[in-house]
């Protein structure tokens, strides 16, 4: 078999590496959470071993046929999207909280899976894991693209705990209102990303058709008089989109890829993390989002009996922002040294003092997780009201936006004008 190198935490926290066998990278990471730890990277040291000339043999150009079908199945049908898991986890929890066995719970969600090959392939190869004796968690975790590690350990504690259907139905709870967040998001910005494509589709047109024949006129009335500078600027403008459309096209698409390219980098990751925080009209939306997002993951961890050093891990794992995933690096820290939460959370100006008291409050009380939930709720709420206002604040700026580059390129195609009407009438 090949060897593997890993980089894992274990449940206290503590960063541990080491190499071992196993049969594919599935099997590394299914034994790997089989000892609680919380993998962070799985690396081949070699290739897995070539079937014998035997084997190959003995399968024969059928058994290649077949999964060559398969491969193209998986492409085609694709893998399961959130919503698919979303689901999943719904259904799952009913089934489980109706009394119905784990197996067969997974063979009616197999059944249901016809036209998405991919996922139906992932619950067979998860039913094979649990129907040998192993958990279910053991099988989710042979697939860590699909079910990341908050997802996993919530289910490895509810087993552990016996409450896997009150586990899967917070699971599924949470998914629920973190899809309806994001398609709240990708709606409110629809209005905004239509103004802008008419914003620029009216200025291409300007440019290229309108303008020219502006340009026309101009040239056969002035008879080489100067025009005005607004005039010269436009014209300009028009072209280089009349004589280079494929290079205005090209630096459009080039400053787009290089913006996204820069953000991939840590110091452009970090200048965008800085302005969503900071420009007044996204802070509101981001700084809520992401705490609503923290108190959310790390209450259902909590609730769901997930050891808290563990649960702050995995959360700060479920962030992308970078002043966040520091923040929460903190205070793993500070807690793992036997600090409160909320000593450290003060410490870091990502997080207000409502917040900061409020989980004061519930370790106090010992009521954290139900803390941590009433503060997701409170900030979803106000994450609805930020994102409505910078719709309706995103509104008027896009049409003033238009109005006035459409109201300059007016105004210097009609400045040469008044000078010819001039002309005439002396």
């Amino acid at each position: 078999m090949p060897n593997f190198q890993y980089t894992a935490t274990d449940q206290t926290g503590a960063q541990t590496q080491g190499t071992f066998e196993a049969a594919n990278e599935q099997q590394a990471y299914a034994q790997l959470a089989q000892y609680g730890l919380n993998v962070t990277q799985v690396t081949a040291l070699d290739p897995e071993p070539e079937p014998s000339s035997v084997e190959a043999s003995s399968q024969g150009s059928k058994a290649k046929a077949k999964k060559k079908k398969g491969l193209l199945s998986i492409e085609l049908g694709g893998g399961p999207s959130r919503e698919d898991i979303s689901v999943f986890t719904r259904q799952m929890s009913t089934l489980v909280q109706a009394g119905l066995p784990l197996l067969r719970s997974l063979e009616v969600m197999i059944k249901q899976q016809e036209k998405k090959p991919k996922f139906k392939e992932m619950l067979s190869s998860i039913s094979e894991k649990v129907s040998s004796g192993g958990n279910l968690s053991d099988g989710l975790a042979m697939y860590p693209k699909t079910f990341d590690n908050l997802y996993v350990n919530m289910v490895k504690a509810g087993e552990a705990g016996g409450v896997l259907d009150l586990v899967l139905d917070r699971l599924a709870q949470f998914q629920e209102k973190s899809i309806r967040t994001i398609k709240k998001v990708k709606s409110a910005m629809i209005y905004p990303s239509v103004i802008m494509f008419v914003a620029i589709a009216i200025v291409t047109l300007l440019m290229m058709v309108v303008v020219p024949q502006f340009q026309t006129i101009f040239e056969q009335m002035l008879r080489g008089a100067p025009l005005p500078g607004p005039t010269q600027i436009v014209i300009g403008i028009s072209d280089l989109f009349s004589s280079s459309p494929i290079l205005v096209l090209g630096g459009m698409f080039g400053t787009v890829l290089g913006l996204f390219l820069f953000k991939k980098t840590k110091p452009g990751s970090k200048t965008f993390d800085w302005l969503a925080l900071n420009v007044p009209a996204v802070k509101d939306v981001a700084g809520k989002s992401n705490i609503s997002r923290i108190t959310r993951t790390f209450g259902t961890l909590l609730s769901s009996g997930v050891p808290i050093l563990q649960a702050l891990q995995i959360t700060r794992d479920t962030l992308s922002n970078t002043f966040f995933v520091n923040a929460m690096s903190k205070v793993h820290d500070s807690v793992r040294d036997g600090e409160a939460m909320a000593v450290q959370m003060e410490r870091e100006t990502v997080f207000p003092s409502m917040v900061t008291s409020m989980v004061e409050i519930g370790e106090e009380t010992g009521e954290l997780p139900d803390m941590l939930t009433r503060i997701a709720d409170n900030y979803d709420e106000d994450v609805d009201n930020a994102v409505a206002g910078v719709t309706s604040l995103i509104e008027p700026v896009m049409i003033v936006f238009l109005a006035v580059v459409v109201g300059f390129i007016v105004i210097a195609l009609f400045l040469p004008i008044v000078a010819i009407i001039e002309t005439i009438g002396k």
